[in-house]
């Protein structure tokens, strides 16, 4: 059984991308087989409510809907565990994120007592912002915690998270229209915090390997 990496960042080698491939590292340090994915390269839409998920005597579980989505759901479903990570934009994961969270809860449950999915995947999360910690703490961590629990609920698993906070966007601040933020203390972030934070992520991917 694989563990399935995705990363649900627009940016395929900025900080959710590198602290992904951490976590990969530690997974694939415990010999486990891993498969790394980008959610931007993937051709979907979130649930279109078509209900063929939820059809007595159907084929469950899974979604049915005809695109690049439906063949990764199946590969959740059958894996030994998923670490997905997000930038947080405007206090909320991308998109992406929240069509596949749409799609995967809402094809494993019917609108009734019991399960279509009978397995368990472990999830780990890894979230990164140009938030502080505090603001992460006391404002966005009890909303993800949420939507982790909706994971929880449709896998059947344990979650685990952890956020990369004050994030270095870009390497040239002078180029960009972002005179709010603070280039030295950016690049202090980064120096300093960030290589701490791919050791957690390494830890993430290990703990995971192990459950």
């Amino acid at each position: 059984m694989k563990t399935i990496i995705i990363n649900a960042s627009p940016r395929k080698n900025w900080n959710t991308a590198q602290l992904l491939k951490e976590t990969q590292k530690g997974v694939q340090s415990l010999e486990v087989q891993t498969e790394y994915i980008e959610l931007y390269d993937l051709n979907f839409t979130g649930c279109h409510s078509c209900l063929a998920c939820k059809l007595k005597n159907g084929k469950h579980p899974g979604c049915v809907w005809k695109d690049d989505l439906s063949p990764l759901i199946e590969k959740i479903l059958k894996a030994k565990s998923l670490i997905i990570g997000t930038p947080i934009y405007f206090g909320e994961p991308t998109v992406p994120f929240r069509a596949l969270m749409e799609r995967l809860v809402f094809c494993t449950m019917p609108y009734e007592e019991g399960t279509y999915f009978n397995g368990r995947v472990n999830t780990g999360f890894i979230y990164t912002m140009n938030a502080p910690k505090n603001y992460y703490d006391e404002n966005l961590k009890p909303y993800l915690t949420n939507i982790e629990n909706l994971f929880k609920m449709a896998l059947h698993g344990e979650t685990c998270s952890y956020a990369s906070c004050d994030t270095l966007q870009v390497n040239n601040y002078s180029m960009y229209d972002m005179a709010y933020f603070n280039e030295e203390h950016k690049k202090q972030v980064r120096e300093t915090q960030f290589p701490k934070d791919i050791q957690e992520a390494f830890n993430l991917g290990v703990k995971l390997g192990k459950q």
